[in-house]
Order: structure tokens, then sequence, then C-alpha cells
């Protein structure tokens, strides 16, 4: 159930409010609403991802992603959810992006059930997540009530499909073009 106050345990590179996970350390941030189960959103990674890099490698922007557990009722059993929440375990093992570009990689279709717990796990130990304290994070759902969280704190913002991308606050297309030059004309 969505909730208004900060879940106990946020994941490692949780920015201050706790509803995502930062990316570098950049002036401009970019903010990415996102959701594993979304067609999208999957789309968007894969024709953004490396711009986003990019300005991340080159020291101009911090990108916030902010798992969203939008589409659970697109599957039988919280895809969304769970697939967030094992999105913060991989932050913990300092791993988001590469476990977030597998998730999208490895994306169920829609209406039916996503990946299991297991599976979910698999896709760690495929970017480098072979830690036992990745499994028993994804598992034991240890981030759940942040998925929640990072959801209702969307909401709250106006959020209200994925992907979403603001940059310094304002609303821009999801595409890298529009990312790169806002943040570029920001960074002046």
């Amino acid at each position: 159930m969505p909730q208004a106050s900060a879940p106990e345990r946020v994941p490692r590179g949780a920015p201050p409010d706790g509803d995502g996970v930062a990316i570098g350390g950049g002036p401009v941030v970019v903010d990415a609403y996102i959701d594993f189960q979304c067609p999208f959103c999957k789309q968007f990674e894969e024709t953004a991802g490396p711009a986003l890099d990019r300005l991340v490698a080159s020291g101009l922007a911090t990108v916030v992603f902010h798992p969203m557990a939008f589409l659970d009722r697109l599957s039988t059993d919280h895809y969304s959810s769970r697939a967030s929440a094992s999105s913060g375990c991989a932050a913990d093992g300092g791993r988001f992006v590469p476990y977030a570009r597998a998730l999208f990689a490895a994306q169920p279709p829609e209406g039916g059930p996503g990946l299991t717990d297991e599976e979910l796990v698999d896709v760690g130990d495929s970017v480098g997540l072979a830690d036992p304290a990745f499994a028993r994070c994804v598992v034991a759902r240890t981030y759940l009530d942040w998925s929640a969280y990072v959801t209702f704190t969307a909401g709250r913002r106006g959020v209200a499909a994925t992907p979403t991308v603001l940059v310094d606050r304002a609303p821009v297309p999801a595409n890298p073009r529009a990312i790169t030059t806002a943040v570029t004309a920001l960074s002046r």
C-alpha cells in the first residue's frame, strides 16, 4: 500500500528524500521515472541510456532513477513492485544501472506473470551481483515498502505515466536529444 512517509530502509545511493537511486554527481539533476514492466521504458533505456551515461560520465548531470510500481495491474504477480524492489537490492550492490538494463532486456510481456524472485536473482548474477546478500535481499523483498514510496511520491509530484523525464524539475521529452539539450543549456 502506498505510504506518505519515507520507508525505514532505502537503497544505497538514494537521494535525500529517499525516492530513487542517484547516479553521478553532476550539478544538473535528471529525474527518470521508469517501470520495469513498461515497454516504452524499455525503449527509453535503449535509446536514452547511452546519453544518460555520457551526461553522468562528463560530470554534467546526476541521474535519479525512480523505479515505480505503476504497472502492477498489468501483471498477475505484482511484477512492477518486485522488480522495483529488486533494483534497490542491486543499488546496494553498486550495480543499479547494469541491473536495470538487464531487467529491461528480460522484460516479460504485459498481462501475465513477471520474472520470479529466483529469476530476478539470476538477472543480478548475470551483471555481477553474485553476493548472497543480493539474493537474500531480493527473496526477502526488502525494498517493497521503498517501491511503494517511490510510486506514491511520483504520483504526488504529478507523474502519471512512464517514462517521465524531468531536467531540474522541468518536464522534457523522454528522448536523448531533448535531455542532452536541456542539461547542456543548464550547464552553461
